[in-house]
């Protein structure tokens, strides 16, 4: 998939309407508390200032009620042209509307190297609706369109797919973050080095169906872990007491683990508490001997060892989702060991989005592995082998 990147487009004297990922994390005194998303554009912004673009934009904030007035100011994209502003160290510039008359007239105001944000697209609700006329008046703003939104890559959003649509002629280009994204996850899982592992965590199986079935085609391994592991433990006949399960997913978790064969790797151990804090009572017990009274909240130390040690070798990994209840220690040690191992092993390391990336980070890891991804359900949709009409509607290189 080799798409035309903003790298290789004349941007001079040019208006470039940039999709960005910009849904960043604030508190309650609208301060931004992980600024990664904005930071991961910023050489795509510079690739369109630096080389004289003028470059607007866009982006969503939370999930606001869309259409709304006045606009709920707790979604304002403000404080993220105000953190952008800061890190590039120049004015960026801010409309208080998408299609509006203060977003057209501080369009026509840009000059070359200008930067401008437009207000969160999600106060519309044809932005939610893919709305083919909302599309046509963002489009109406720029010469160039650059999706570089790898987080909303999956969804179709007016301003993933309707808009490009509507640029007809007009280049619409990829920029370098769902470049990288598309590189990583496409190109290096299609053709793996081997061996290949996949490393699956999280709360529910229903949520990775279709990635287990994926990934059992490819890899040479795939590592069950987190809540999901006592939906499988449920289906091998085990007692998983208060731990989180999917009774409706047991026959499905059967097939897998039939289907599998020794490729499925399921925990062998498992930590766990009476209550779901840190100081509850806590016992490591075999896999599928849980207590009544108590719930699983994270692999056990055979079980960490046992996934370092497949790690070992490996010369391509995957890992979405944690491995236990990594947030509140001491049930983030499996999670640890598996970032450990994976940091260690000489593999592509791929990390995908959402907790995944929360953990690598909060853990340390981040400068240890080869990409962290910045979509958690987009990079979960590309593992599942999907699709995303966002992209195929790019120009290819």
């Amino acid at each position: 998939m080799t798409k035309r990147t903003i790298v290789n487009t004349d941007v001079a004297g040019q208006t470039v309407l940039m999709r960005v990922d910009f849904n960043v994390p604030l508190d309650d005194a609208q301060q931004i508390t992980d600024d990664r998303r904005i930071r991961a554009a910023i050489p795509s912004i510079q690739a369109v200032i630096e080389r004289e673009g003028r470059l607007v934009l866009m982006s969503h904030l939370g999930r606001p009620q869309g259409g709304g007035a006045p606009n709920d100011a707790k979604y304002s994209l403000r404080p993220a042209a105000d953190r952008l502003a800061t890190i590039l160290g120049r004015q960026v510039a801010f409309a208080r509307d998408t299609i509006g008359a203060d977003a057209r007239a501080k369009v026509a105001a840009l000059r070359e190297g200008d930067v401008l944000v437009l207000e969160n697209l999600r106060f519309q609700r044809e932005e939610k609706q893919g709305d083919g006329q909302f599309a046509e008046q963002l489009a109406a703003l720029a010469d160039i369109y650059c999706n570089n939104a790898f987080g909303t890559c999956h969804r179709q959003d007016a301003s993933m797919v309707a808009v490009p649509r509507a640029m007809r002629d007009k280049p619409k280009v990829v920029g370098l973050l769902v470049a990288k994204e598309i590189q990583y996850l496409t190109d290096a899982i299609a053709n793996p080095q081997r061996p290949f592992v996949a490393i699956l965590g999280g709360a529910k199986v229903s949520d990775k169906i279709n990635v287990i079935q994926n990934l059992l085609q490819t890899c040479d391994k795939v590592l069950i872990g987190g809540a999901m592991a006592y939906t499988f433990a449920l289906a091998q006949g085990g007692h998983v007491g208060k731990s989180l399960v999917e009774a409706d997913k047991v026959e499905l978790a059967k097939q897998l683990i039939v289907s599998g064969g020794d490729k499925l790797l399921l925990p062998d151990d498992t930590h766990c508490g009476d209550s779901f804090s840190s100081d509850c009572k806590k016992q490591i017990v075999q896999a599928g001997q849980i207590p009544a009274e108590y719930e699983g909240l994270d692999i056990g130390p055979e079980t960490a060892k046992a996934y370092a040690n497949a790690l070992q070798d490996a010369r391509t990994v995957v890992w979405n989702g944690p491995m236990g209840v990594f947030e509140m220690p001491p049930f983030d040690h499996g999670t640890k060991a598996v970032a450990q191992a994976i940091a260690a092993s000489d593999a592509i390391s791929i990390i995908g989005g959402g907790d995944s990336a929360a953990a690598i980070e909060q853990l340390g890891f981040a400068d240890q592995v080869t990409h962290v991804s910045t979509g958690g359900g987009a990079s979960l949709a590309m593992l599942e082998g999907k699709a995303f009409t966002a992209v195929e509607l790019l120009d290819e290189d």
